[in-house]
């Protein structure tokens, strides 16, 4: 069992502000630091914005100008980063996060699988999933709506693997008239995060952007932030600040365990854990 310090760095995005946004995200994990983090999660496709219809001619290939200031930032700082970016690859767009070491190395590269309807033509379908042992235990990462119940075989994935965390990325986002209050957001992550973290003893953490949604698809739209954080044994750690102007860095301690089973047996116990509920 370990101890880690994992920065939520909530950040606004502002859609196609490409140089604005990579310093912006540098000052802030330059903050994050400072608060002792051992790696900082930042938001889904913060270079450009998520599902911005220009990524075609915006987006760079990693490695390159984007991936190279995160490395940076990373070694600069000494500290491990999960951060989304918008990648070109040939003649395609990947919605791609990538896991950094405090050295400033690219460990992995996570393309989002379940993308969302319409922007089917903005992102290709990611094509791997994988794990990294680092220093600070086992890392799993995915994107955004990987981890909605619908899709939830990608995290199921990624702690069968062996993942002692799951990192991920997010934009959420809801119509500018939606009142929280009246409809309070998130049920829909809190559902699939604590299910993975009860199931398999495993920190589960997602990090949204906030700011205007201000192109494409989801043109008008707000990014609400509403970052959570599930700790090792299902219960939440932390929920961040909700709304558009919602901007904050925040750390959590999370507990890394060592996994308890593996293969057929977690097989059975995930079974047994599923049948159990079905039956309440």
């Amino acid at each position: 069992m370990k101890k880690i310090k994992i920065a939520m760095i909530q950040m606004k995005v502002v859609f196609s502000e490409l140089e604005k946004n990579i310093n912006h995200a540098k000052e802030l994990v330059q903050t994050a630091a400072q608060l002792g983090a051992d790696i900082c999660v930042l938001p889904e496709c913060l270079d450009l914005g998520w599902a911005n219809p220009k990524a075609g001619t915006l987006a760079y290939p990693i490695p390159g100008k984007v991936s190279d200031a995160y490395c940076k930032m990373a070694k600069e700082n000494s500290v491990y980063m999960v951060a989304g970016l918008t990648e070109k690859c040939g003649d395609r767009i990947y919605n791609a996060a990538l896991l950094i070491s405090d050295k400033g190395v690219i460990l992995h590269k996570h393309r989002k699988i379940n993308v969302l309807t319409g922007v089917e033509d903005v992102y290709s379908v990611g094509d791997r999933i994988a794990v990294t042992e680092t220093p600070l235990g086992v890392i799993g990462i995915d994107i955004c709506a990987d981890n909605l119940i619908q899709s939830l075989s990608i995290g199921h994935t990624l702690a069968r693997m062996g993942a002692q965390m799951i990192l991920s990325p997010t934009a959420w986002a809801v119509t500018a008239d939606r009142d929280p209050v009246k409809d309070p957001y998130g049920q829909e992550w809190h559902i699939p995060y604590s299910e993975l973290s009860e199931i398999y003893g495993i920190p589960v953490i997602g990090v949204s952007n906030v700011g205007s949604v201000t192109d494409g698809a989801w043109k008008g739209w707000k990014a609400i932030g509403n970052s959570i954080a599930y700790g090792s044994d299902g219960k939440i750690l932390k929920v961040l600040p909700y709304g558009d102007t919602a901007e904050c860095v925040e750390i959590v301690e999370a507990t890394i365990l060592k996994p308890k089973r593996f293969g057929t047996e977690l097989s059975d116990y995930v079974y047994e854990y599923n049948e159990k509920r079905n039956d309440l």
